[in-house]
């Protein structure tokens, strides 16, 4: 890095130009070239031997932009900031320290972009030098000026065309002169463009007769080529002071953003001088550009010329609500006014009587209070804090009305200066306002609120004046609607959608059940009632009733009739439709198995039992096993014994059907399961002559876990039977097809260990019951 900052001046375009095109051919996109690549290209192309504009060419050549170069140029810049900055933190010596940072500030003339640089943002113009987007990098590719002045190493392009073509590059050589073959010297230092045209083309003649006469039939055209580079100091409050190699075309502007700028801390932007020859030819105001975009001191600088950035003099600050926040600096003579027209004026919402001013004194600071009116003529000094406030959130002028009037809002105190004349701007009260009493909120002169109620109906009857309002008066208005409960009315029965609907005026019952969605298919239209909140006379109710009951029947098409006008609905009530007695909806139960015609059945009557189930089925096949049926009523399974029920219709399992209900009757099968504490269990067929105890003997017999006498089978109809233990003998049920024999296991006799804890609670629990009792004993033996 070291290397980097000792030789940015001279290998910068060189490190550019050797990227972009030594290393074209591998199509690296710049973004992606490291900071160890690029000093290594520093160092090659130091080494190379090329002009700038050799590399530059070749650059293009090899397909890189303008963008690509641009780029390049900013991630150079970067390095030499950096470069710059460690090594002048490492250098002791300060002479030392300034010549190092002197080879450091002479940047090529391509350079586009600041260095890296530490910024005041607040300092009004110091944003213009530390902006990347912003660039002062003199345009090369513009025709040359007229007044540009050809000096060493300026090249000129001299065509010769017509009868006789010719191109000629001399450049300007150092004694100010330019050589064209088989003709002498021919100086041009200090020339215009144009008065070099003449002066060569008068030596030209010699070659070639009649040279820009009319109707010789050649011409020649001079123009300029490459341009010269120049040498320009920037010294005083610059961010980064130096001598700077620039194009022949750069301004003041070019020098300053290449330098950095004034220094925000202490450099003055008003006050930058351009020094000729020991002379000051031009004093550049950047205010001017900033605030105008004028440049008319932004002059073309020559070779050697000094560029000096003085101490600011008078610096303020602009604080609050105008357009652009800051620190300014002023000149002489310039009011206060003109530093808020500097800041583009007061924002919407600035406070514009009187601006707060907080002052340096010799010994403390002052708070200064300046009107409006002293705007115009007052200096501001050094130092001063300027603070522009922000108007208030509330209004001088304003009442407003609430409530039932057709427009409502706020309106102004000029054009209502009484309730009659808001109420007039508001167009008017709705039809369902509240007219017996209207409020007033009134703020006192404390600030303390107060309610002023008023009567409408006198109001506007002029039975009472008018009443005057006040600023922030708010006039609330009520509905009707809004002072009282809202009314509703419910149905509920046999109708579609039962629920609460919002009452209206001469609703009837049929309207009601109309918004209910009509009768369902049980409704009975010729019983209904409805609940009514007693509010009125009570002398024909009894004692203790808090419900009126109205009974009446309506037409079941719900045709108009005579008789709605009667049947008018109150706010409250509550509407019941009642349904058929004998309307139900159908009910089916499904009966499944071993039955001629199994499927789903309607339940005929409330007295519909299995067995009429069975019947309707077609009865039983011949392979149905009755003890296997299982009856099913919501996902619980019942117990029924089928053969039983068969029998004998009357006994008590022969359950009334429900809807919902299933029935199974399965096929015999001839198997019996054996599970549970046996050494084998199995599935073993049914044999009428095998006992309880053989099938078990088929298992295995019992292991060592099982507990024998707790043996239990469970039927194919899902009984449980369990054996019977009698004085040491165990009597096991009888063996049935599609048994299920199970053994259950002997219950572990280990008791859950203690714990530390509840062993010391038990301990100190004895403990204490030994003390209770020791103490009863003593007390008796006394």
């Amino acid at each position: 890095m070291t290397f980097f900052a000792r030789n940015a001046g001279h290998c910068y375009c060189f490190a550019l130009i050797c990227v972009l095109g030594w290393y074209g051919a591998l199509a690296q996109s710049v973004d992606t070239i490291s900071d160890e690549q690029v000093k290594q290209f520093v160092q090659q192309a130091k080494a190379s031997g090329l002009t700038e504009t050799q590399i530059e060419q070749l650059a293009k050549s090899k397909g890189y932009t303008e963008a690509d170069i641009a780029r390049l140029r900013q991630r150079i810049n970067q390095l030499i900031g950096d470069a710059r900055t460690e090594l002048s933190a490492g250098a002791s010596d300060r002479k030392q320290q300034a010549a190092e940072t002197d080879v450091v500030r002479q940047q090529p003339a391509t350079l586009s972009t600041p260095l890296d640089q530490t910024v005041t943002s607040a300092v009004f113009g110091a944003s213009l030098f530390s902006t990347s987007n912003l660039t002062f990098e003199p345009n090369l590719r513009i025709p040359t000026p007229r007044n540009y002045l050809l000096g060493p190493e300026d090249e000129l392009v001299i065509e010769v065309y017509g009868h006789a073509q010719q191109t000629y590059r001399p450049k300007v050589s150092p004694e100010g002169s330019i050589h064209i073959e088989n003709l002498g010297p021919i100086y041009v230092n200090g020339l215009t463009i144009e008065q070099a045209q003449q002066r060569i083309v008068g030596r030209l003649r010699t070659l070639y007769q009649g040279l820009n006469s009319a109707g010789s039939g050649i011409q020649a055209q001079i123009t300029l080529g490459s341009i010269r580079s120049m040498k320009v100091t920037l010294i005083g409050q610059v961010v980064r002071p130096g001598t700077y190699t620039l194009s022949s075309l750069a301004s003041v502007f070019n020098a300053l953003y290449v330098a950095g700028g004034p220094s925000p801390e202490r450099g003055s932007f008003r006050d930058i001088r351009v020094y000729r020859n020991n002379r000051l030819v031009r004093t550049l105001d950047i205010y001017d550009f900033l605030l105008r975009a004028d440049q008319k001191d932004n002059i073309r600088l020559h070779d050697q010329d000094i560029v000096f950035v003085d101490h600011y003099h008078t610096r303020i600050e602009l604080n609050g609500e105008v357009k652009q926040p800051g620190i300014y600096e002023t000149k002489a003579g310039e009011t206060l006014q003109t530093i808020l027209n500097f800041a583009g004026g007061y924002t919407d919402r600035a406070y514009t009587a009187t601006v707060a001013l907080r002052r340096n004194t010799a010994t403390a600071r002052r708070y200064v209070t300046i009107n409006a009116s002293e705007l115009a003529g007052f200096i501001p000094q050094s130092g001063d804090t300027y603070e522009i406030g922000t108007i208030l959130d509330r209004f001088d002028n304003k009442v407003t009305i609430n409530g039932a009037v057709f427009r409502p809002g706020d309106f102004a105190l000029e054009s209502c200066a009484t309730l009659k004349q808001l109420l007039k701007r508001a167009e008017g009260l709705r039809e369902d306002a509240f007219l017996n009493r209207a409020t007033i909120r009134r703020l006192r002169s404390d600030l303390n609120p107060e309610m002023i109620d008023v009567d409408l109906n006198k109001l506007i009857r002029n039975e009472i004046p008018d009443i005057a309002l006040q600023r922030d008066d708010i006039v609330t208005i009520s509905a009707i609607s809004e002072l009282r409960e809202q009314r509703t009315v419910s149905i509920q029965g046999a109708v579609n959608k039962v629920g609460t609907f919002p009452f209206a005026d001469s609703m009837t019952v049929a309207s009601l059940i109309v918004l209910a969605g009509g009768f369902t298919e049980g409704a009975i239209s010729s019983r209904i009632e409805i609940a009514r909140r007693i509010t009125g006379n009570t002398t024909d109710l009894p004692d203790g009733q808090t419900t009126r009951i109205l009974s009446f029947s309506v037409d079941r098409h719900l045709r108009l009739e005579p008789a709605d006008a009667t049947l008018l609905l109150e706010p409250f009530d509550q509407v019941f439709v009642r349904s058929s007695p004998r309307y139900e909806p159908q009910k089916g139960v499904i009966i499944r198995g071993e039955v001629n015609y199994p499927g789903s059945y309607a339940i005929r009557t409330a007295t519909d039992r299995i067995t009429d189930l069975i019947t309707r089925s077609g009865g039983l096949k011949a392979d149905a096993y009755l003890p296997a049926a299982r009856f099913k009523r919501k996902t619980e399974a019942i117990s029924v014994d089928m053969q039983k029920v068969l029998l004998n219709p009357a006994d008590l399992g022969n359950l009334l059907l429900q809807d919902g209900d299933t029935l199974t009757i399965p096929r015999r099968v001839d198997l019996v399961r054996i599970r549970g504490e046996v050494l084998n269990p199995a599935t073993v067929e049914y044999n009428p002559t095998k006992s309880f105890r053989a099938y078990l003997d088929e298992a295995g017999g019992f292991t060592n876990k099982a507990l024998r006498r707790k043996t239990y089978a469970i039927a194919a109809n899902g009984k449980i039977r369990p054996a019977k233990s009698w004085l040491g003998f165990v009597r096991y049920p009888r063996p049935e097809r599609d048994m299920d024999i199970i053994v259950p296991a002997t219950p572990s006799r280990e008791q859950p260990k203690l714990s530390a804890t509840e062993r010391a609670a038990l301990f100190s629990v004895i403990a204490s019951g030994a003390a209770v009792v020791l103490a009863v004993l003593r007390t008796f033996t006394n």
